[in-house]
């Protein structure tokens, strides 16, 4: 049913100018619509080729382009086109796909942050080689105004290259000094303000020594660590911000005149809304007409699709299957089921974020530190000696060689090189603190569905039927969109069955399909509805004619290497846990499969993120595995978390690791990984305070430069590197 417009009576003038109005605003209506797919299953260069050939034919597209990082596709068309007409056709070709809306996706932006950081980084690299080379000059014996000369122009590549560069330490330092505290920063700015000062008076005297090379690898070097922190940090997004990203953006209402499309933000509880088959639940409401099939699986976790019928309460979120439905909304905008689990990961998220790294531990004791001992040597060389500028030079010695570069190197330098190796092995490290918060794990809970199975049920007695049942089963189950139908299609088309001539063949809503066999009515579906009884598993029923009805059975196949994860964290003396929101028989089942001790089944989004909350509140550090819509707010409130690639976009936002490949087997060694990484992190730490244990008495002891300092520098950083390289 499409919307009537209707023009309205002109009572006034200016409403009979009206028709003109909407004639105008036609015209300026926007001619392109800019959509927006989630993908969760792509994972290669083949999947993006055959997303946008697939898109490129449906006329009124424009142009498409698959984002691979992201798993999404944006696609221009024309504006008669919408996100329901073109999810069939990527479906189509084998991708699953679902709507975002394009507008709630507007802060994800390019990585500026990255650039900014690199273009930095270069102008100090650029800026340092040709500081050396001026230097190597002096260092080979150039005087008087040649060597002044040399100064000079090292000033004019410093002083400028340094504004550019080195800003983000001069903001952070600035801005912890306004709020009464010292950061990390701090010092840094301090080492290299001092080194440029100091240098730029010895050159004004036309002194020996400057040290622009100092202040200038100091600050390459310290934007080197920074650079490698952001990177293993890659794109942080808010998993909330996803999820709502992949709330219904418009909604058919129901009305005297007919049917409209609105913005789901213009619901109202109680109006009455229209979901065709393969929509997406906009509200939460009860279902006042229609009969059908809901696929909850992204809420809840459930395998299997549940029957629909006038009384039954429905979620945001939920898929209508096979008929359709007229839903009363009862919960619209902030108070829906999606929006409560986008608040639940919101607040999970925020309550992980008060992790503290090592390395701000360390600086926490460092800072201080460190300030007190260049003051207390530059007055004590000041009292002493009663030259200002001996004093200024060791001050600057000792807060540049005392500089924080081996400290802000100790974790990216360990975390890159780990997250390199794990990355051959198939795992994505989001979050610069995962490997750190990954080595104090104790407990591991994983989701069933999605997870540890593969999430797509596998028929298991074919054998049981005649080749002819076979037949009539194919021509039934081509018909429907059902997972089982589906499922039961693949595997006797797999097997070289040929579909029975059955004509009619009709689907009915909520109950499985049927037609005709010569004189014999066929039926394949419910247990209730073809006259099957119990079969106490997960089956699909065929019925010939009067002939008693026999089940097709059916099991979710596992996830590669499910077995070889769980035996491996129970053999490492890791707490293991399943919790689903799948029925209690098929959890259980699973869990005796695996040898899992502990399970919880049927549980709700919020129970997950409860059962978490518990398991820390006992002292647990908890690793979360998980994929599904339902187990977002889970995997934000765990210590650290997983989700495949495979997983829905919002599930992969909240996790800090990636899995790329298809195999949970890789999982117990990143545990092992980790706690080798964290070792090597503390060794970094030791190797930088033994560093300043031997060099800060020769710099406060006047015995070195500032020249001297920033090369002793430089060696304690590539020390620090090279230890952490031994990783791979």
């Amino acid at each position: 049913m499409t919307a009537t417009m209707r023009a309205p009576v002109s009572a006034c003038p200016a409403c009979a100018a009206a028709p003109a109005a909407e004639a105008l605003a036609a015209a300026s209506a926007p001619t392109e619509a800019r959509l927006a797919l989630s993908l969760p299953t792509i994972h290669c260069a083949n999947c993006i080729r055959g997303v946008e050939e697939a898109l490129a034919k449906v006329p009124g597209v424009r142009s498409s382009r698959v984002n691979l990082t992201l798993r999404r596709v944006s696609i221009d068309a024309d504006p008669s086109l919408s996100a329901q007409d073109l999810i069939p056709v990527v479906e189509a070709a084998g991708f699953e796909a679902h709507e975002l809306d394009a507008t709630a996706l507007a802060a994800t932006r390019t990585d500026r942050a990255g650039r900014d950081l690199l273009m930095r980084l270069a102008v100090a690299g650029f800026a340092m080689m040709n500081v050396m080379l001026l230097s190597i000059s002096v260092w080979s014996g150039a005087e008087g105004p040649t060597r002044d000369m040399f100064h000079w122009v090292s000033a004019a590549i410093t002083l400028p290259a340094i504004a550019f560069s080195g800003q983000i330490f001069f903001r952070n330092a600035w801005s912890a000094l306004k709020a009464g505290r010292l950061n990390m920063d701090v010092p840094i700015a301090l080492a290299i303000g001092l080194a440029v000062v100091t240098s730029l008076w010895e050159t004004s005297l036309s002194g020996e020594h400057a040290y622009f090379d100092a202040a200038i690898a100091l600050t390459f070097f310290l934007l080197t660590g920074r650079y490698l922190d952001h990177r293993t940090r890659s794109i942080a997004r808010s998993a909330a911000e996803e999820l709502a990203a992949l709330e219904v953006p418009r909604a058919w209402r129901v009305t005297a005149e007919g049917e409209e499309q609105v913005s789901v933000a213009d619901l109202r509880v109680g109006n009455l809304l229209h979901v065709r088959p393969g929509g997406r639940m906009p509200v939460d409401g009860e279902i006042i007409e229609g009969q059908s099939e809901l696929d909850r699986s992204l809420l809840t976790g459930e395998t299997l699709p549940v029957y629909a019928a006038p009384g039954r309460a429905v979620s945001a979120g939920e898929v209508n299957l096979t008929g359709p439905l007229t839903v009363r909304a009862t919960a619209v905008g902030r108070d829906s089921s999606l929006q409560r689990m986008a608040d639940l990961v919101a607040v999970a998220e925020s309550g992980r974020a008060n992790y503290t790294p090592l390395a701000d531990r360390a600086a926490k004791l460092y800072a201080p530190g460190v300030h007190i001992l260049s003051a207390l040597a530059f007055a004590g060389w000041l009292v002493w000696s009663g030259d200002l500028r001996i004093a200024l030079n060791i001050a600057a010695a000792v807060l540049i060689i005392t500089c924080p570069c081996a400290l802000g190197l100790a974790v990216p330098a360990v975390t890159t090189a780990a997250s390199g190796r794990l990355f051959r092995k198939g795992m994505l490290i989001k979050d610069a603190t995962a490997l750190e918060r990954l080595a104090e794990v104790d407990t591991v809970v994983f989701d069933k569905t999605g997870t540890l199975t593969a999430g797509t049920p596998r028929v298991t007695n074919l054998s049981d039927f005649p080749d002819g049942e076979l037949a009539v089963a194919l021509a039934l189950a081509a018909g429907s969109s059902h997972p089982l139908s589906v499922s039961l299609t693949e595997a006797l088309r797999a097997r070289g069955i040929l579909p029975a001539k059955v004509t009619g063949v009709t689907e009915v809503p909520g109950h499985g399909t049927e037609g005709m066999l010569d004189d014999q009515r066929v039926r394949l579906g419910r247990a209730a509805w073809t006259g099957g009884g119990a079969s106490g598993l997960t089956s699909s029923w065929l019925q010939v004619g009067d002939a008693p009805a026999r089940a097709f059975t059916f099991e979710d196949s596992l996830r590669d290497g499910a077995e070889e994860a769980v035996s491996g964290l129970l053999a490492s003396g890791k707490r293991v846990t399943l919790i689903s929101g799948d029925t209690a028989p098929s959890v259980e089942a699973l869990a005796l499969r695996l040898g899992i001790p502990e399970w919880t089944a049927e549980a709700l989004p919020e129970d997950k993120a409860a059962r978490i909350r518990a398991l820390t509140n006992e002292g647990a550090h908890v690793l979360m595995v998980g994929d599904g819509l339902n187990d977002t707010a889970a995997l934000a409130q765990a210590h650290v978390s997983i989700s495949p690639a495979s997983a829905l976009d919002a599930a992969r936002v909240a996790s800090d690791i990636v899995l790329l490949g298809k195999s949970l087997e890789p999982i117990p060694g990143a545990l092992g990984l980790a706690e080798r990484a964290t070792r090597r992190i503390r060794q970094n730490f030791g190797i930088a305070t033994w560093y300043n244990v031997i060099a800060v008495p020769l710099a406060i002891a006047g015995l070195c430069s500032p020249l001297i300092a920033a090369l002793a520098m430089s060696a304690s950083s590539i020390t620090v590197s090279l230890n952490a390289l031994r990783l791979k």
